[in-house]
């Protein structure tokens, strides 16, 4: 065995052995090896054998301006030198104080108000605790329950994971946080009425939230949490009007309405925060990935001035925080990365670029597995099915075998790191970094082909 070889392998063993990677099947590694990538350039990363592989999932959502930019990672060196860390505990640091004017200048409305975590877990955590304690300072001291959608995915920790409307996931840590409701999501591939008017549909989806807020009690229900486009289920855009009429209903019964951007913001979808692309401004935007662009770790609620004015007044307090929310070197590093959207037209590049690559994806229409190609800017969902005609999906035995046996290892096998999942029906999902471009597109479409084509003999 060579001595790369046999580095490789020790590598893979320590990682198995001491490594609990999230959201894995740690037994799959037992005999077989872990794969380790050591770096990343551009829209491409490399493992430890030197081979590379089309990042198309942007590490998970998160790294907008690609791998290795070195000013990213030299803005970090500096701040580190300077001040490496110091909590926004009663104290303020620079670079927290310049990125929360700096978010508030992207926010609409009247979302002036940062509060930083550091990841979009604890963002959502954030915007539940404060929906419920501002209810309380404004004497709507029963106003505690949240309402988000079916199959959605808000976040791990137990707060968020309550809103998440993922039974399996949830299932082996209940009970959870009480008070978290759900409703229809707005997926009109599967949709049980008006599925060939998107806008009735729309106005559907929407009022099924005030039909759960009715049915709840105005006086009991907070918020509502809704990504601008859904991402578990794969990539569920909003029918039109569906926002607007969101917003009346919270208005009418003092709901907070909730942007969960933990996805969709910084660019992903084509502008800074997703709301402004879909015509809303929500009461708080919950916000992390793509704002350093995976550089360093980071989050943030950003809070209208309305919801914020209680806790401004005598002696009322937040009676929440992270030791690392804020943290120098992250907020130093997201300036940075935002500094780079401008001077590259990142968000609009995804805006002068999302319609070929839809249309790109939409190819694999002709593939008699694949039911719906569905998303916005650069962040689509491709739904496997068994049957075009009645839209049949896979059945557990199916998706076991075929989705996680055969169709995400072979992705990654011919050079494509994706994500392959079934949480909802089976998808695949792909949001490559903001500098796609034509050829990225065409080398996605080419080895999604080839595996699905493959995988159609295995169902």
């Amino acid at each position: 065995m060579s001595a790369d070889a046999a580095s490789q392998t020790s590598t893979s063993k320590r990682a198995y052995d001491h490594l609990w990677m999230h959201f894995t099947r740690m037994a799959s590694y037992e005999n077989a090896p872990v794969p380790t990538i050591v770096r990343g350039e551009g829209s491409y990363i490399y493992d430890d054998k030197g081979k590379r592989y089309l990042d198309g999932l942007a590490g998970l959502f998160v790294v907008q301006a690609g791998h290795g930019r070195q000013e990213l990672a030299d803005v970090a060196a500096k701040q580190a030198a300077e001040l490496a860390f110091f909590p926004v505990w009663s104290y303020a640091h620079p670079s927290a104080v310049e990125l929360a004017e700096r978010l508030a200048h992207y926010a609409p409305g009247d979302l002036n108000k940062v509060f930083f975590t550091t990841g979009g877990g604890e963002a959502v955590e954030t915007a539940w605790k404060l929906a419920k304690q501002y209810h309380k300072l404004t004497g709507n001291p029963t106003k505690y329950k949240v309402i988000s959608r079916a199959v959605s995915y808000h976040g791990t920790p137990q707060g968020a994971l309550s809103i998440t409307g993922l039974p399996a996931l949830k299932a082996p840590f209940e009970p959870l946080v009480p008070g978290a409701h759900k409703v229809p999501n707005t997926n009109i591939y599967r949709a049980p009425i008006h599925g060939d008017d998107p806008e009735a549909f729309g106005r559907w989806a929407a009022d099924q939230i005030e039909q759960q807020i009715l049915f709840e009690g105005p006086e009991t229900v907070a918020a509502v949490f809704l990504e601008p486009v859904q991402n578990a289920g794969g990539c569920f855009p909003p029918p039109p009007g569906y926002f607007q009429r969101v917003r009346e209903i919270c208005d009418r019964y003092d709901v907070l309405l909730v942007s969960d951007e933990v996805i969709c913001a910084f660019g992903r979808l084509g502008t800074i925060f997703a709301c402004d692309k879909f015509g809303y401004v929500p009461d708080i935007i919950t916000c992390a990935k793509g704002m350093t662009s995976g550089y360093s770790p980071i989050g943030a609620a950003v809070v209208s001035d309305r919801i914020a004015e209680p806790f401004y007044q005598g002696d009322n307090t937040f009676l929440h925080g992270y030791t690392f929310g804020g943290h120098p070197v992250s907020a130093a590093v997201a300036l940075a990365n935002l500094d780079l959207f401008e001077r590259e037209g990142l968000p609009q590049h995804v805006l002068d670029n999302e319609s070929a690559f839809l249309s790109t994806l939409r190819k694999l229409h002709d593939l008699p597995i694949v039911g719906d190609v569905r998303g916005n800017g650069f962040f689509y969902g491709i739904e496997l099915v068994k049957d075009k005609a009645t839209k049949a999906t896979f059945s557990a035995e199916e998706s076991e075998r075929v989705l996680y046996g055969f169709v995400s290892k072979k992705l990654f096998e011919y050079g494509l790191y994706c994500r392959a999942d079934d949480r909802g029906d089976p998808v695949i999902q792909l949001s490559p970094p903001l500098i796609a471009d034509q050829s990225t597109f065409d080398e996605i479409e080419q080895i999604v082909r080839q595996v699905l084509t493959e995988a159609w003999t295995k169902i």
